[in-house]
């Protein structure tokens, strides 16, 4: 039987976009660097973590981990899985989303529901409270 091990996210940056992640999820936080990974990134020809091909974001309790892997090829349509974030104070929650990088969508709206981009424009949504 098969199960979900992560959810991984090609992207342009993946330093630059995980870090956004783990800015904007209170329960994730980008995987730290020990000397055996610092020492395969170096073999690589990356010497600074902020352009690792590959960062993990470990969950601060049992969940999902994400990775963040770059690719070559750009973003061309919209996302077919994105993620869906939950929070007490919509209008607050966008605004500091926002401020980290996020943009809000212009095309979508539901109710109860804003629908944004992360900084390499992948869709998710943030939900506020249940009415």
């Amino acid at each position: 039987m098969a199960r979900i091990g992560d959810l991984v996210i090609d992207c342009a940056h993946p330093g630059r976009l995980a870090r956004f992640w783990a800015r904007a999820l209170d329960d994730h936080d980008v995987a730290p660097y020990d000397d055996e990974e610092l020492r395969r990134l170096r073999a690589l020809g990356v010497h600074d973590v902020m352009d690792d091909p590959t960062v993990l974001l470990e969950p601060s309790s049992p969940g999902l981990r994400l990775w963040f892997q770059q690719v070559p090829e750009p973003k061309v349509t919209k996302n077919r899985v994105h993620l869906d974030l939950v929070t007490d104070d919509l209008e607050r929650e966008v605004a500091r989303l926002v401020a980290l990088g996020a943009s809000r969508s212009v095309a979508r709206t539901e109710p109860g529901t804003v629908v944004m981009h992360d900084p390499e424009g992948n869709e998710f949504c943030l939900q506020g409270p249940p009415d």
